[in-house]
């Protein structure tokens, strides 16, 4: 069977792999992206209606600027196909406490000059009726934060790659023959060889089963469950402009107003169980419903008592420091292994494209902490999802990816 070449092979067409073939097609890289069911694929992590953009990290400035950063390329996208994928919705951050994570980011914004301000529960309750704010010592509101359209986001971006002459395959891919330090091919299924000078895996929540001893333990995949309500005709407006998106960081819950014909969206944001992407239904446990619906009767009552109408369950791909694993493989020169987005990593996808094609130039630099390396230190704590107050489950050993060699 005869061998398909290109300058770089990227495997994973999920936001971090989508985004880095456009870039690295940008750059000039005769460029190969491979996914195992497509783009879009209910499976992927990337696949479900909607992901937060919000710029509030705490202390830390690297994702604040990132998400800034890649917030300008959604929208750029989204008008080179007419179709916003950026809705400037604002995020509400609910704090229960001061000097918590809200108080940090409200200082850690307005140093950078990132729109933000502080709201007394009062004035946040006026603003926004259908919100209980008597728990709350305060909100922090991000103006100019909103909701990307998640799976359309993806879709755009790989028909961007397919516009500038980028090429997708579909098909499951293991690592094939090694040279010394070298990756040569990767192996499709059907025994079809890919070979490149440089291969990026950017497979999301397989990328664990293609790299198991290196990356088992490292990465842990969790199931996440996502309800959305019914809409309603009276009572307080979960649509937006009237309704934000927003986060219950010490609660560990986040939403969105009703989109694209979906109602509000409500997910508890804990870590789930370990998850395995391959053989387990899409089904919500019914303790997240249970567990929901408690939460909502004290913080949104009018959306308490109105009626499921559609779930999913997508996963976490978590780092034990929740940083983003960006980094050369540690035995292959010309193998990078992109992941970890750990509930945050989605609207980053632009800058995490841009920033591996920066390292396959040698031009790449990251924060001085090192954040994104697999050998790391503890860069940081658990405060960069949206709900970082639950500890990661430890991942059972996986399987390795039937045939791979490594």
């Amino acid at each position: 069977m005869t061998a398909r070449t290109a300058d770089l092979v990227v495997v994973g067409a999920g936001v971090m792999g989508a985004w880095t073939a456009l870039r690295a097609l940008e750059d000039g890289r005769d460029t190969l992206l491979v996914d195992a069911f497509g783009p879009g694929d209910a499976r992927a992590t990337s696949s479900e209606a909607s992901r937060l953009s919000r710029a509030s990290h705490g202390t830390d400035e690297w994702y604040a600027r990132w998400s800034r950063l890649a917030r300008e390329d959604w929208i750029a996208l989204g008008g080179e196909t007419n179709e916003p994928l950026f809705i400037p919705t604002g995020v509400a951050w609910l704090a229960h406490r001061e000097g918590g994570f809200e108080s940090a980011s409200l200082a850690t914004l307005t140093r950078l000059g990132i729109p933000v301000e502080r709201l007394t529960p009062e004035d946040a309750g006026h603003r926004w009726p259908a919100l209980a704010t008597e728990d709350l010592a305060f909100v922090v509101h991000e103006p100019e934060a909103g909701v990307l359209r998640a799976a359309r986001g993806v879709g755009a971006t790989v028909g961007a790659f397919a516009r500038r002459g980028g090429h997708d395959l579909v098909g499951r891919v293991r690592p094939g023959r090694v040279e010394a330090s070298r990756l040569l091919d990767i192996v499709a299924d059907d025994g079809a060889r890919l070979v490149a000078d440089a291969f990026v895996f950017a497979a999301g929540p397989w990328l664990p089963r293609l790299f198991p001893e290196l990356l088992g333990n490292f990465i842990a995949v969790t199931k996440q469950d996502v309800l959305y309500f019914g809409r309603a005709t009276d009572g307080p407006s979960f649509e937006p402009p009237h309704f934000p998106a927003w986060i219950d960081y010490d609660r560990a819950f986040y939403g969105t107003p009703a989109l694209d014909g979906h109602g509000p969206k409500v997910a508890p944001d804990a870590y789930g169980r370990v998850f395995d992407p391959d053989t387990e239904d899409r089904l919500v446990d019914p303790a997240s419903v249970d567990r929901t619906r408690e939460f909502l009767a004290g913080r949104f009552p009018d959306l308490a008592s109105r009626p499921v109408v559609e779930t999913r369950v997508c996963q976490y791909e978590s780092t034990p420091d929740t940083h983003f694993l960006i980094d050369r493989h540690p035995d292959l020169e010309n193998v990078w292994l992109v992941g970890g987005g750990s509930g945050h990593g989605f609207k980053h996808g632009p800058q995490i494209g841009r920033h591996v094609v920066e390292l396959l130039n040698g031009s790449g630099f990251g924060p001085a902490d090192g954040r994104f390396s697999l050998h790391r230190g503890s860069a940081g704590g658990p405060a960069l999802r949206s709900g970082g107050s639950t500890p990661r489950p430890t991942q059972s050993p996986l399987p390795t990816v039937p045939g791979t060699n490594r």
